[in-house]
C-alpha cells in the first residue's frame, strides 16, 4: 500500500466517523422530540439507529462494477434466464419507512451471462437506498442491460409498503406490483407471456 492509498483509507475512515457522528446527533434530536433520550431503554438508541441506517443505505457506497466483480461468462445460450423470488428491503424516500418484497429478474443473454448471485447483489445495491419502487424496478433492468449487454430484460417487483400499512390509509393487505420490460419482453407478446408463465403469474 503506497502513501496515496494510506491517505485514502484514512480519509475514508474519517468520513465514515463524521457520517456516523452526524447520524447519531440527528437521531438524538428526533428522540428528544418524542421521548426522554436519557431513559435506559433509548439511551443507546441513537448510536444503534445510526449503524442501522448506514447498513440500510449502504447501496450508495457501492458501484455496479464492484458488485459484479467481473462475474460475466461467455455463453451461446439464447434462451430465457430467470432469477425469481429475490428478497428485497428498501426505504421509501417519502417517509423513510420500509418496503419489503421480492424481485423477479429475467433476461435473454446476448453472448454473456451474469453470475447467479450477482443478480441478487444488483437488486440489493439499488434497494439499499432511499427509493420508490417504480424507480427501483427500472434501475435493476438498466443495470442488467449495462453489465450483460442483453437487450431483452424483464423485472417485476411485488412489495408491501409500511408507509401505507402503518400510517395514512393503514391498509394491511395492500401490495404494489411494478414491472420494467425491455426489448422482446416489451415488444414480443410471446416472450412476455413465457416470462410471466415461468413466474407462475
Amino acid at each position: 500500500m503506497n502513501v496515496v492509498d494510506v491517505v485514502d483509507v484514512v480519509g475514508n475512515k474519517e468520513d465514515a466517523l463524521n457520517k456516523r457522528e452526524t447520524l447519531i446527533n440527528a437521531y438524538t434530536q428526533i428522540i428528544k422530540e418524542v421521548d426522554d433520550v436519557s431513559r435506559p431503554g433509548v439511551v443507546n438508541t441513537p448510536a444503534r439507529a445510526a449503524i442501522a441506517m448506514e447498513f440500510m443505505t449502504r447501496g450508495y457506497d457501492q458501484t455496479l462494477e464492484e458488485v459484479v466483480n467481473n462475474a460475466l461468462f461467455h455463453t451461446d445460450n439464447r434462451e430465457m434466464i430467470i432469477v425469481q423470488d429475490i428478497e428485497l428491503y428498501s426505504l421509501c424516500e417519502h417517509h423513510m419507512l420500509p418496503f419489503i418484497g421480492r424481485a423477479h429478474v429475467g433476461y435473454i443473454p446476448d453472448g454473456r451471462v451474469l453470475g447467479l448471485s450477482k443478480v441478487a447483489r444488483i437488486v440489493d445495491m439499488f434497494a439499499r437506498r432511499l427509493q420508490i419502487q417504480e424507480q427501483l424496478t427500472y434501475q435493476i433492468a438498466d443495470a442488467l442491460k449495462e453489465v450483460t449487454g442483453a437487450n431483452d430484460i424483464g423485472v417485476i417487483i411485488d412489495a408491501q409498503h409500511l408507509c401505507m400499512m402503518m400510517r395514512g390509509v393503514e391498509k394491511q393487505n395492500s401490495r404494489m406490483k411494478t414491472s420494467a420490460m425491455l426489448g422482446a419482453f416489451r415488444d414480443n407478446p410471446s416472450t412476455r407471456a413465457e416470462f410471466l408463465n415461468l413466474l407462475g403469474r
